[in-house]
């Protein structure tokens, strides 16, 4: 479920002689979450962040980035995005302008939107706006002073419908930026020209920044402006449409429109009229001459395209084509964000000294996992078993799931390959490897301070709530575990393996299977027993995971040596008897607080109750998380059970060091 923004949608009207359009002063709207000190915090967690933003934006083709700066209650979350059109030194500018204007725009408002001419930029103590995919934060803008005189008023408006329409078009279709500038050509006998632009955070896939700017499209005259002014323009997180009567982006435009057959207005200078009618004898030699030469360039091109289809069918493997055709049964618009995702075998090779021992970076069920150098940057390569059909469903499942997942805390699919037989997986490189590979080494360890893990609790959580309510479709991931966790440069976690998720239907709650897979552990006991699965399954393995991170023990294994006890056990006991200090990592001695511990330790133990009913939503627990009221807490209503002990049997369980492969367990139901 996505959350209605907080801001109100805010209708300024702007006098175009009074305020220029290329005035350095924001445009802004303020939200209602409350208000932070100078000095405080906060305001240098914001400061940080601001200027972050600005070096990554402008150091990044895309002219975008997104951050998270301090941990809660003073974490400040943000967005910049920078017109598309703009050098990098132009980005770095309006970042500047951000970083000195945030403050006083809002007067310290937590909750802020700053629109420029150059960028967009949003900040708040709440990171949802950055998980979700709705336009929120949105600021409308109209210039007004002089409106369209026309008597054709209804021909104006439908010209600039048209305009933005084509305009959003190219944007989806032809710009990796999601960017696109348009003109149409003296479309009122008062106005020579009507100017646009189109944009799409860089993250969004296609057709989610068609449907946000399809939105604005079809609410342009009707909610946002009913007044006929000379430009107007809104501005969310997400996607930003802008129509004017004076250029205001540089260089050419993409779309260009000519003159409305239905308006009769004078030329614009410099440009030519469009002919219509097609009876002077010049448009008649035009014809002739060009249409035997674009057939022919037409044919040439239709030959030279079947040839190459036909080169590469011959060059794909029966099981790469097996797997294609498996894709093809997909909806098109999966297809659609897997196909975006291509990289070839030979790039792969490259980037890995072709798969050589000394870049493996770990062994799994379903092959092994290379690191490499892909244009510059580091990748993880998930290469299956060559020659065994083993894993290529769930192979499948994760490509086409993790194309349409965009969120900090998720690990990013970078691409894909099917030549010769060979099934790659391309994902982003994640220096510090898995959680486990950190969390239970008696050295490495003792890296994590509190800090840290907490900051790994709350970005687990955050990303598996984006799963399970603010992703386009609700997933449950089945495989939650420590060492699906990865780890950045800076200790920051991303969840990945989706080679198990499941997608669910937006009103369905849980689903049942007779095929059990998952991780021994950390699977929920209505899983385990009857083979359902739904959220809160995915809330019970967070719940292990916690218990995990407060203790620094693994949930299985020779840890667990009190009385050959299970780890809910073990911290049920502690929790009743009042001694639960005694659970805690003993690698971060003193150095914690004890209620923020204390907490997580509760939040763990209702996340494991035994009823799928009893146990939070992961939005209930990001709430809890961010609350620094210990009277708010559930209370685990009974001692959690855990259905096996160290004897129990299932058939088998692979897993790999590199927290990139895939861990498999299956059990019978009983």
């Amino acid at each position: 479920m996505r959350r209605r923004s907080s801001f109100a949608h805010a209708v300024l009207l702007l006098a175009a002689a009074a305020l220029p359009l290329a005035a350095a002063q924001p445009w802004s709207t303020c939200g209602t979450s409350g208000k932070y000190a100078a000095g405080s915090t906060y305001e240098s967690n914001l400061d940080s962040l601001s200027l972050t933003l600005r070096e990554n934006a402008s150091a990044t083709p895309t002219l975008f980035a997104t951050g998270v700066s301090g941990t809660a209650p003073n974490a400040v979350y943000g967005l910049l995005l920078c017109r598309g059109d703009l050098s990098s030194s132009d980005c770095a500018d309006c970042g500047t302008n951000v970083w000195r204007d945030v403050g006083a725009a809002c007067n310290r408002t937590k909750d802020a939107v700053l629109v420029y001419n150059q960028c967009y930029a949003r900040f708040s103590d709440r990171g949802d706006f950055l998980a979700s995919t709705n336009n929120s934060g949105e600021v409308s803008l109209l210039i007004s002073g002089t409106n369209i005189t026309s008597t054709d008023v209804a021909g104006y408006d439908r010209a600039v419908i048209e305009l933005l329409n084509a305009t959003v078009r190219y944007a989806v279709e032809n710009s990796t930026m999601l960017f696109a500038t348009g003109q149409r050509v003296g479309t009122d006998p008062g106005f020579r020209n009507i100017y646009s632009m189109a944009q799409c955070s860089p993250d969004l896939k296609p057709a989610l920044c068609r449907t946000c700017l399809d939105d604005l499209v079809a609410k342009w005259f009707k909610e946002y402006f009913p007044l006929n002014g000379q430009g107007a323009r809104v501005a969310g997180a997400r996607c930003y449409l802008r129509s004017e009567l004076g250029t205001f982006y540089t260089g050419s435009p993409n779309v260009h429109l000519p003159l409305d057959a239905g308006l009769t207005p004078a030329p614009a200078p410099g440009v030519v009229p469009v002919t219509t009618g097609g009876k002077s004898n010049s448009a008649s030699k035009i014809l002739v001459i060009v249409l035997p030469i674009v057939a022919v360039a037409v044919a040439i091109v239709a030959a030279i395209s079947l040839f190459l289809w036909n080169a590469r069918k011959k060059r794909r493997s029966p099981k790469a084509e097996h797997f294609s055709q498996h894709l093809a049964d997909d909806t098109a618009d999966d297809l659609e964000d897997v196909k975006s995702t291509l990289i070839s075998l030979e790039s792969l090779q490259v980037a890995t000294d072709n798969f050589d021992e000394s870049k493996k970076l770990g062994e799994g069920g379903f092959g092994a996992v290379y690191k490499g150098l892909l244009s510059g940057q580091e990748v993880a390569v998930k290469r299956l078993a060559k020659g065994s059909n083993q894993g290529l469903e769930e192979l499948k499942n994760e490509l086409v799931l993790v194309a349409k997942l965009h969120h900090r805390n998720l690990v990013r699919l970078v691409g894909f390959c099917l030549e010769e037989g060979e099934k790659l997986l391309v994902y982003e490189y994640m220096s510090n490897k898995s959680l486990d590979t950190v969390l239970f080494d008696e050295e490495q360890k003792r890296l994590l301070d509190w800090a840290t893990r907490f900051r790994i609790i709350e970005g687990v959580a955050r990303g598996l709530q984006y799963l399970h309510e603010d992703s386009q479709k609700k997933i449950v991931h089945r495989d939650m575990k420590a060492s699906n966790v990865l780890l950045d440069a800076d200790m920051n976690p991303k969840i990945g393996d989706f080679g198990l998720a499941r997608l669910f239907g937006q009103d369905q709650t849980r689903d049942v299977t007779n095929r059990i897979v998952g991780t021994f552990g950390y699977m929920s006991p209505e899983y385990v027993m009857r083979g359902q699965y739904s959220t809160k399954s995915d809330v019970f393995s967070f719940g292990i995971l916690v218990l995990e991170i407060v203790t620094g023990r693994r949930n299985t294994g020779p840890y667990l040596s009190e009385q050959n006890e299970d780890i809910i056990s073990i911290v049920w006991r502690h929790w009743e008897e009042g001694n639960i200090i005694e659970m805690i990592d003993y690698s971060l001695g003193r150095n914690y607080p004890e209620a923020e511990v204390l907490k997580c330790i509760n939040i763990g133990l209702t996340c494991v109750q035994q009823n799928p009913t009893d146990r939070p939503t992961m939005a209930d627990i990001m709430v809890l998380l961010n609350s620094d009221a210990t009277s708010t807490l559930p209370v685990p209503k009974a001692r959690p059970t855990f259905l096996f002990n160290g004897s129990s049997s299932y058939s088998h369980h692979t897993s790999g060091s590199s927290g990139y492969s895939q861990s498999i367990t299956q059990l019978s139901a009983r």
